[in-house]
């Protein structure tokens, strides 16, 4: 049996790198709120962590729908499953104190050099090695650059970082997720990007920067490393995300759906072509140092010219768990082949208003099931409670 756990906070917490993290009060709400949401991506027999209390009912209900096969365990339960394989989010050494805390060996947890070894391959610095991939055949169709600043080449940062950059840059944090830690400088080098540039050397000894391109669309590839020499592809996912580049939801269509949506913009052959690229270099970086799924978020990008569409392949690498791959195992396992729909995670200032739009969802979209999937209409896929602040839910037609 492997043991789930939901914690969004693991990018902030890789960041920080300290055992007595502490997530702000925000995330730790939301942490509470979608606790249920790897329901939905564990295995048969698999359990995942959350409390009872609103869990339990709800859990029992979509075992009724669903046939899921997939039992809650509370923290206090944690002794009774001391030696089970845990299974966050992604690892930090908060999460592993947590566990410890709470009475998993210390056997059954990953080391402080294995973390270590993880925060590095997490960190946004090292896929770099991926834009040597594209050979001259392919760069019609790709764009993509990325450069890497440390502190012994810049230091106090100055205008020249992006002298090159005519459109405006984007500052990237070595370890942050979802569209966070970034900071966007459209309008000249000011103070405030200054001073972010140099709390991030201060803190880290290092920091991205690229240029801002004309986004048309976002994506991503999802992948599967064994760990023992195998990056297996998983399926696609598109998202959407707002002007600052923070996620926003995932679009619920199939693989097939994907590519033909993606040949409006790039040759499909030419697109398979940079995605077996990827591949090959995504097994160098990772098939023997990471086990676990993580997903390559990638752009449609238009430029002056011809082409006049190209793609940005490795934009980031979530070397984790992430919200395509839940959105794509939503879309394979529990909704009616040929089905579409949007995959949401929407957070609130008020409870009221949380159950205010629950309740307009579940009147205007009423959920139909047939043979254990979902047809049509809204769906939950966590407890609505008295305290909830976030929900995660699809809206299937």
């Amino acid at each position: 049996m492997k043991l789930y756990v939901f914690n969004p906070d693991a990018d902030m917490a890789l960041g920080n790198n300290e055992e007595n993290y502490m997530a702000p009060a925000s995330i730790r709400r939301m942490a509470e709120d979608l606790a249920l949401l790897p329901i939905w991506y564990a295995q048969p027999g698999d359990a995942v962590l959350a409390p009872s209390a609103y869990n339990a009912a709800y859990l029992k209900q979509m075992q009724q729908l669903f046939s899921l096969e997939v039992q809650l365990v509370t923290e206090p339960e944690l002794p009774d499953y001391a030696d089970v394989q845990i299974m966050p989010w992604a690892w930090n050494r908060a999460m592993r104190k947590r566990m410890l805390k709470g009475g998993v060996t210390e056997e059954a947890l990953p080391t402080f050099e294995q973390l270590d070894n993880y925060r590095r391959l997490a960190s946004r610095a090292y896929p770099l090695a991926l834009q040597s991939l594209w050979n001259r055949q392919e760069m019609a169709y790709v764009c993509g650059l990325s450069r890497l600043v440390k502190g012994e080449d810049q230091s106090p940062v100055s205008a020249e970082i992006i002298a090159d950059f005519k459109e405006g840059a984007v500052f990237k944090s070595p370890w942050s997720g979802s569209g966070k830690g970034l900071f966007w400088c459209r309008y000249g080098f000011k103070k405030e990007a200054s001073d972010w540039c140099n709390r991030l050397l201060r803190e880290y000894g290092f920091f991205m920067v690229e240029p801002i391109y004309n986004k048309v669309e976002d994506f991503a590839v999802e992948y599967y490393s064994d760990g023992r020499g195998k990056v297996n592809f998983v399926g696609y996912s598109r998202f959407v995300t707002n002007e600052k580049g923070a996620y926003n939801h995932n679009i619920l269509t199939s693989e097939k759906q994907t590519e033909e949506w993606l040949q409006q913009y790039v040759p499909l052959e030419a697109f398979m072509r940079i995605r077996k690229g990827l591949e090959e270099g995504l097994h160098t970086l990772y098939a023997h140092s990471y086990t676990g799924y993580f997903g390559v978020d990638m752009m449609v990008c238009r430029q002056e010219g011809e082409p006049a569409y190209a793609i940005h392949p490795h934009v980031e690498v979530n070397l984790r768990m992430n919200m395509g791959v839940v959105a794509h195992l939503l879309c394979e396992n529990r909704i009616v082949p040929g089905g579409e729909g949007r995959f949401f995670v929407d957070h609130f200032s008020s409870n009221e208003a949380l159950r205010a739009r629950h309740e307009y969802y579940s009147n205007c979209y009423p959920l139909v099931i047939k043979d254990g999937k979902v047809v049509s209409g809204y769906l939950s896929l966590v407890p609505v409670t008295p305290k909830s602040l976030s929900q995660a839910y699809i809206l299937v037609r």
